[in-house]
């Protein structure tokens, strides 16, 4: 049985459906669950070295099977992995194609590690903050939160931290809904580790956001 394979044995059409309506990009939805998906990417990556998860993990995305490119980022979601720079490549090369944020997310979440492991590849991501497609800049963001995150930072990575707030600036005047959410997701992190940071953000630039990014933003500093 191919990886594919043991995918679609778990299939559940009417899930399926209802994941389709849900997310609505047009690709093949198997509606297997997210708990079944971590079962078979574990199976898959303890019987693998890191070149034999890129190229399964290649393999799988290709498919365009929505419960496949999920599959296929939390194969290469982990910390330690050296060489990473194929994993990265794979990565970075999936971006130009996200099309909704479910998998968006997930691929983030897998490049947020090799980020951390390498903060030279934020000059790559920079340059997608100008890219026509608003998922693209959208992962620029999801995919440095562990700056937002981080509770002891380093010299470099408040650097880093102040790096993607000016990306985030640059993007303040976006009106598309899925990039205000990034945008607040990033400073309502931030808030729990540096509120003075996030309220001075907010003086300079909170103007430009929609009124419920602004919100979000500071709904932790608010709650507490």
């Amino acid at each position: 049985m191919t990886e594919l394979d043991a995918l679609k044995a778990l299939a559940d059409p009417e899930k399926a459906e209802q994941m389709l309506t849900y997310h609505k990009a047009p690709r093949v939805y198997l509606g297997v669950a997210n708990a079944q998906l971590d079962d078979l990417v574990a199976e898959w990556r303890a019987s693998r070295d890191v070149d034999d998860r890129v190229a399964l993990a290649r393999g799988l995305w290709d498919s365009d099977i929505h419960e496949a490119r999920v599959a296929a980022a939390k194969l290469l979601t982990q910390a330690r992995i050296r060489p990473d720079k194929a994993v990265w490549s794979l990565i970075a090369g999936w971006v130009p194609e996200f099309d909704g944020w479910a998998i968006a997310d997930s691929a983030m979440t897998a490049g947020q590690k090799r980020l951390v492991a390498d903060p030279a590849r934020l000059d790559e991501v920079e340059a997608w903050l100008a890219l026509p497609n608003k998922w693209t800049r959208r992962a620029a963001l999801v995919g440095t939160l562990p700056w937002a995150k981080m509770n002891n930072p380093k010299p470099a990575d408040l650097a880093a931290r102040e790096r993607v707030l000016g990306w985030a600036a640059q993007l303040a005047d976006d009106r598309d809904w899925f990039i205000q959410k990034a945008i607040a997701w990033w400073l309502r992190d931030l808030s729990k580790r540096d509120t003075p940071r996030v309220q001075a953000f907010l003086a300079d630039h909170g103007a430009r956001m929609k009124p419920f990014a602004r919100k979000e933003a500071l709904r932790l500093v608010q709650d507490r």
